[in-house]
């Protein structure tokens, strides 16, 4: 089969077709005049050989090598030292170890750094109350705190302890605020009393609720250890001070009243409103402008004797008979009359006389009947 000009311009014709048709006709006589090759040949052709023309350069073989192991270490060779738990090899460093604390492990209580003491803490010493340090508290929602402590009880300057009953869990701050109250301004109350100070009524302290218990309501800053219930503060001698009894002295519940309103920045007591009538609410709440509340009325005292009985007649006061209605006097007199007059025959016309008159006085003798009934 021979192919001439002419007759391929007869049948390639058009030029569009021209350059695909070369392109055809290169890519079949290169697939014919290529040598069949063998397989292993066809793994390694050169990397710009389209169409496998060029030569195979075969991969060189690769010998496995075999390295030598270290001889056991012999048992008369001194041992090496010992390293420090804390110390890390030197080939581990950049690398966390199974100890230390990542991202995806995170770090237990014991290991993280000593907390910072605060300045309160550094303050609050034995010399003035036995209030131990707790952990922190993490409560639902904003409830709990940081810097806590147990308040059990408070050392007076003569080195006399006031036991806390409970122990109130308070801010540092709190639990230092109610020891400065007691130490410098109670104390001087109860010397005023004869006896010192023995107890500390604790009504509530830390408790994770709302205002006054109400559902729904604001936290109150009992729910952030920052507040605490009184109800009395008892002597040595027995004698208890409630701050709401109406039995204490007037003087000594406004002597309480003015010490704590000077101190702290919210007091809630009777007359507040209906959850404080029976002990006194104290915190250190901030707000605006330094503004405090201090609402708590001291009642007047109970009278000693009350009234229940009325009082006596007086002596002055006439007989319960003449202070009757005149028509009842007019009967009166008439049945005394009758009574006290002798048996003469001049009484007779003077009682038919008397009976002459309308009949008046039957009425008026009903009308005691009559007021019976009502």
């Amino acid at each position: 089969m021979t192919f001439s000009l002419p007759d391929f311009r007869r049948k390639w014709s058009c030029r569009g077709y021209m350059s695909a048709g070369a392109a055809m006709v290169t890519a079949a006589l290169g697939l014919v005049l290529v040598p069949a090759e063998t397989a292993e040949a066809r793994k390694y052709l050169a990397p710009l050989d389209i169409f496998g023309l060029g030569t195979p350069r075969p991969r060189a073989a690769v010998h496995a090598a075999k390295i030598p192991l270290p001889r056991p270490r012999p048992d008369e060779a001194p041992k090496a030292p010992e390293k420090a738990p804390d110390e890390a090899p030197p080939e581990a460093e950049g690398k966390p170890s199974p100890d230390q604390p990542s991202a995806d492990k995170p770090a237990d209580a014991a290991s993280l750094p000593p907390k910072q003491v605060s300045a309160c803490r550094l303050a609050l010493t034995e010399d003035i109350a036995i209030a131990p340090s707790i952990p922190d508290i993490r409560g639902p929602g904003a409830c709990g705190g940081e810097d806590l402590v147990r308040l059990e009880a408070i050392v007076l300057p003569d080195k006399r302890k006031v036991t806390v009953k409970p122990a109130a869990i308070l801010r540092c701050t709190m639990a230092s605020a109610i020891a400065d109250w007691l130490r410098k301004d109670m104390v001087p109350l109860a010397t005023s009393l004869g006896s010192p100070i023995s107890d500390l009524d604790n009504f509530d302290a830390f408790e994770c609720r709302g205002r006054n218990r109400v559902v729904g309501a604001m936290l109150s800053e009992h729910g952030k250890a920052n507040a605490i219930d009184i109800r009395a503060i008892k002597l040595a001698n027995g004698q208890s001070i409630g701050l709401t009894d109406r039995t204490i002295s007037r003087e000594v519940r406004e002597r309480v009243l003015h010490s704590v309103c000077a101190r702290f920045s919210t007091v809630l007591g009777p007359g507040s409103d209906w959850y404080h009538e029976d002990h006194i609410h104290l915190d250190l709440a901030q707000r605006r402008n330094d503004y405090r509340i201090c609402q708590w009325n001291v009642w007047d005292p109970l009278p000693l004797i009350a009234p229940i009985l009325p009082a006596e007649r007086p002596e002055e006061a006439p007989p319960r008979e003449v202070a009757a209605k005149p028509e009842a006097k007019e009967g009166a007199d008439d049945d005394a009359a009758e009574k006290s007059s002798p048996p003469e025959d001049k009484a007779v016309p003077e009682k038919k006389a008397h009976s002459s008159k309308p009949a008046t006085n039957k009425s008026v003798t009903n009308k005691p009947a009559t007021k019976k009934r009502r």
